[in-house]
């Protein structure tokens, strides 16, 4: 199983990416933790495909809502990427469509046989945790209803074994509500990873590393 999950983007270790990945070539970009933003969509997928384009891959667009009721054909066309990228947003949004799409089961399944890269930041790493309790300090669970006609689920996909919290000190989070979910889990004994926008979590065959 091959992980990158960082707070934003590349964080400062794309080079772990680039190492995880091999030649840069197809990705599939999911945006779907931007679907209760309609108005910003657009602009959030064009920010993540235009630094990809610049690094050497081919962006593709991939939208989970297109594959509800289809999971057999999309686990057909995500094998076909040998990287994933999952954008931020919210977690929440983000995990009912991947619950809506089969994209939960899906991954799982291709993360295990090591058929592709997953890369995600912000939701889209969060989303890969156990619990999802504490996020809703970050991202509102109501999002959900309006925009993916279901209730919100609060497990994670559970391949890693703590909590993330994105964002901390970062200008991305003004308000620091990073930072005070960090200190909320440290107060509860929460295990986590607080990390920066420069700081990334790497899976690679069993080992997990934190980079700084």
């Amino acid at each position: 199983m091959r992980l990158f999950l960082s707070s934003y983007r590349f964080g400062a270790h794309y080079d772990r990416l680039a190492a995880l990945v091999g030649t840069p070539g197809r990705v599939a970009v999911i945006p779907n933790a931007c679907d209760a933003w309609p108005a910003a969509r657009a602009g959030a997928v064009t920010s993540d495909t235009v630094p990809l384009h610049q690094l050497g891959y081919t962006p593709e667009t991939l939208d989970l809502r297109e594959f509800i009721g289809r999971t057999t054909e999309l686990e057909r066309t995500l094998a076909e990427f040998p990287l994933v990228w999952v954008r931020g947003g919210n977690t929440f949004v983000l995990r009912a469509q991947f619950a809506r799409s089969g994209a939960d089961l899906v991954l799982k399944k291709l993360l295990a046989a090591d058929a592709l890269v997953y890369a995600g930041y912000s939701a889209g790493a969060c989303v890969m945790t156990p619990d999802l309790h504490g996020l809703d300090d970050m991202d509102d669970p109501a999002e959900v209803a309006p925009t993916c006609g279901v209730e919100p689920q609060w497990d994670g996909l559970g391949l890693v074994d703590r909590a993330i919290v994105p964002h901390i000190d970062s200008a991305t989070d003004p308000d620091g509500y990073g930072n005070r979910l960090a200190a909320r889990y440290r107060a509860e004994g929460t295990p986590h990873w607080a990390l920066t926008d420069d700081q990334v979590i790497v899976v690679d065959e069993g080992e997990v590393q934190v980079l700084r």
